[in-house]
């Protein structure tokens, strides 16, 4: 039986991810590309669900932690927020720039290229976006407000894939199409971004033992993300990017190391337990925070010393390999 698991560790994430893409690529063939999306996108969440109790990473996440409601309404918010954006994209002017592929578009954009190629292109560039998103989201005071809601988490499973604030999900959005659009990107890539991001968010979150060699390299991994989630600065100010690596390489955040990634996660700021509280506890000043709740301490995600970061790391190093002597 082990044997079976650590064979299915190494094909488990690119099996899923293939299915999922195919399945929704035949829909997008079809002309049901929101069902089968949401055939995929159930289909991957049951088999999870099932995964995480059969193999997970850390037995410990097996745990409850409360927040099952609050990341659930969380995921509701985040993901209406956005629908709303789009529905009312005529209100606003984006449905003027989203055109289909078939269709005359404004901007650059090589419509003449193949799709997947053009899916490619689409998802570099609007990577760029949510990296810096995502960035400054934990180096600004003002945007780890509503992003300290997804790093409140103490465990990482599929439940709380979409656990991020609503104003949160709407910057990334935003600055992803504020690329794309200009350029003239047309529908059926801004539609892919959309389902690559949330297939690989899903893989990325679950509690599930897989091993990826190279691929850590080029796309967002479970075991990339789980240092992103680490207490410690040095290796929770890593790891930005949502889908491919590519940014993180260029502005040197790209973070994985030799030793397993720290079961311990979350973060030293404080949020309260109930989803309303959550909802609003960005918008309030910290004296206020501090009269609803009298322990409350500010203590923002911040900066950390790259000098004591490396000192930090190799300490780890060398406690890891004097446990393994």
């Amino acid at each position: 039986m082990d044997r079976i698991r650590y064979i299915l560790s190494w094909i488990l994430w690119p099996a899923l991810m293939t299915i999922c893409m195919v399945g929704t690529a035949y829909g997008f063939a079809a002309g049901y590309p929101i069902i089968t999306f949401n055939i995929c996108y159930m289909f991957l969440i049951v088999s999870l669900f099932f995964l995480e109790k059969w193999m997970p990473h850390e037995r410990e996440w097996l745990k409850p932690d409360g927040q099952n409601f609050a990341s659930i309404m969380h995921t509701l918010s985040s993901k209406g927020s956005v629908q709303l954006l789009f529905m009312f994209s005529g209100v606003i002017g984006l449905a003027e720039f989203i055109t289909p592929a078939s269709e005359p578009g404004f901007g650059i954009w090589p419509r003449e290229w193949p799709m997947w190629l053009q899916v490619m292109m689409g998802v570099t560039l609007a990577e760029f976006g949510l990296y810096w998103v995502h960035r400054l989201g934990h180096t600004t005071a003002f945007m780890w407000r509503f992003h300290a809601v997804h790093h409140s988490v103490t465990k990482l499973w599929f439940l709380n894939t979409g656990r991020f604030h609503f104003i949160d999900s709407l910057a990334s959005i935003i600055i992803g199409l504020m690329i794309l659009l200009p350029l003239g990107a047309p529908m059926e890539v801004v539609q892919w971004l959309t389902v690559i991001t949330a297939f690989i968010g899903m893989l990325t979150h679950c509690n599930v033992e897989m091993r990826f060699g190279p691929l850590n390299y080029i796309f967002n991994t479970p075991s990339l993300h789980r240092w992103h989630h680490s207490r410690e600065l040095f290796e929770g100010n890593r790891n930005y990017c949502e889908n491919v690596m590519i940014w993180d390489h260029v502005f040197g955040t790209f973070y994985h190391a030799e030793y397993r990634p720290p079961a311990d996660i979350g973060m030293s700021d404080y949020m309260p337990e109930k989803f309303w509280y959550q909802l609003i506890w960005p918008f309030l000043s910290v004296k206020k925070k501090q009269e609803l709740a009298p322990d409350y301490e500010y203590k923002p995600f911040g900066y950390e010393d790259r000098a004591e970061s490396e000192a930090k790391r190799l300490a780890k190093l060398e406690a890891m390999r004097g446990a393994a002597e």
